[in-house]
C-alpha cells in the first residue's frame, strides 16, 4: 500500500474545510474612532457579517462576538473592545473558550506599507510596529492569517499617528466602499483557502487612488515588514 507524502506546511486552509474559524476585525471602540483609518478592520468585519447573516453581536471576551455560517464554514466574528494595543487579550480568551488554533484565526487590519485601496493576504511575519498585531503576537504567536488593508503612508513618520487616528478622506470613498463590498462578497474564497482568487476579486472591484512615490514602501508584495504605526496608546 503506497503511502501519501505528508505536507510540511499549510499556507492556508484547504478548500472545503469546515473547521470553526475566528475572524477578527481590529479597531478602537467608541463613536469617536468609528471612521478612522485604524478601524478599517472593524468596518470590514461588519460588512462581512452583514453580507452573510452572521450575528447578532453580543458582549463577550472583552469584545463583541457573533456566530454564523458562511457557506459551509462555521464562523465566529470578533471585535476586540480593549483598544487596539490590547487586542490579543480578547482574541486569546475567545480562542481558549472555543479551543481554536492560531491557524484558524483570520485578522483584518490596516496596513501603512500598502497604498490606499490595496489588499494583501499573508500568514506569519513581524508586526511592523502595529500595536494591535504586537499584542496578538504576544498572546497567540504569529501563525494566523492576515488580511492587510492598505491605508497608505503619510510620508513622514511624525505624521503617522495623526494619519491612522483620523477619518478617511471623502476622496477615499472612491475605493473604500467598493472594497468593503468586494471583501464581503469574496470572503468565502478566503475561507476555502483560495487567497489568490480572493485578492483578485477584490482588486477587480476596487479603483484605488494612485499612491505617492513614497507611499508604498513595501512595494505591494505582501512582505511589508518595514513600517511603523508610531506606537502610542490606541495604535
Amino acid at each position: 500500500m503506497q503511502r501519501r507524502p505528508t505536507a510540511r506546511a499549510r499556507p492556508s486552509r484547504t478548500a472545503g474545510s469546515s473547521s470553526l474559524r475566528l475572524v477578527v476585525g481590529l479597531g478602537n471602540p467608541g463613536k469617536g474612532y468609528a471612521g478612522h483609518r485604524h478601524n478599517i478592520g472593524f468596518m470590514a468585519l461588519q460588512a462581512i457579517a452583514e453580507a452573510h447573516g452572521v450575528g447578532p453581536f453580543r458582549a463577550k471576551f472583552q469584545g463583541e462576538i457573533a456566530d454564523g455560517r458562511i457557506r459551509e464554514h462555521r464562523v465566529l466574528a470578533l471585535k476586540p473592545l480593549t483598544y487596539m494595543n490590547e487586542s490579543g487579550r480578547s482574541i486569546a480568551a475567545a480562542m481558549a473558550f472555543y479551543k481554536i488554533e492560531p491557524a484558524d484565526v483570520v485578522v483584518l487590519h490596516d496596513e501603512l506599507d500598502l497604498a490606499a485601496g490595496k489588499l494583501r493576504v499573508k500568514r506569519g511575519g513581524g508586526h511592523s510596529g502595529h500595536n494591535g498585531l504586537r499584542s496578538i503576537h504576544a498572546h497567540i504567536g504569529t501563525d494566523y492569517l492576515r488580511v492587510r488593508f492598505g491605508i497608505g503612508h503619510p510620508g513622514d513618520k511624525d505624521q503617522v499617528t495623526g494619519h491612522v487616528l483620523n477619518d478617511f478622506a471623502k476622496a477615499d470613498k472612491v475605493w473604500l466602499d467598493p472594497m468593503m463590498t468586494a471583501v464581503a462578497d469574496a470572503f468565502p474564497l478566503l475561507l476555502d483557502g483560495d487567497d489568490g482568487a480572493f485578492m483578485n476579486r477584490v482588486a477587480l472591484a476596487v479603483a484605488p487612488m494612485k499612491p505617492k512615490a513614497d507611499e508604498d514602501k513595501g512595494k505591494e508584495t505582501g512582505a511589508g515588514e518595514t513600517g511603523s504605526d508610531g506606537g502610542g496608546d490606541g495604535l
